[in-house]
């Protein structure tokens, strides 16, 4: 897999038929190796080891309803009293981080309302803190360390 804009970290691969599986430490299984679950399982690291998030607050795929369609949030971490914190939206390396990206993560937070959005593809990197009584956000150099 491609070496991302994050530290390296040693993961759990299997392979079947042909397909590469990598061990999501968070879902507690083998998921299908895709260059976006690349990017994601090693965000998760960073923020868990790198930014001490415990592994115990991130959530993976969570679901939720946007327009009446079902879709799934690509990590959620919860703060110590159970609220939602902050959302992580990955995408694959090639993908170039665009409006569109912060459009999508913006709607999917209609229904968690976090208090730091993350976009990012592995190689870049954007964090957002929210302000809900302004209705504004300011984009911040560094994804913030765990609390």
């Amino acid at each position: 897999m491609q070496e991302l804009n994050l530290p390296s970290y040693n993961f759990r691969l299997k392979e079947e038929n042909n397909i590469v599986f990598i061990f999501d430490a968070i879902r507690k299984k083998f998921v299908v190796l895709t260059p976006e679950e690349w990017v994601r399982q090693n965000f998760i690291r960073f923020l868990t080891e790198d930014k001490k998030y415990p592994t115990s607050l991130v959530a993976v795929e969570i679901g939720l309803r946007y327009n009446q369609l079902r879709k799934r949030a690509d990590v959620l971490i919860y703060n110590k009293a159970g609220q939602p914190h902050l959302m992580i939206e990955c995408k694959a390396p090639e993908v170039k981080i665009s409006q569109d990206t912060f459009q999508q993560i913006a709607a999917y937070n209609m229904s968690f309302k976090v208090n730091y959005l993350v976009v990012t593809n592995g190689l870049d990197h954007f964090c957002c803190k929210m302000d809900y009584t302004s209705n504004s956000y300011q984009f911040l150099q560094m994804i913030p360390d765990f609390e």
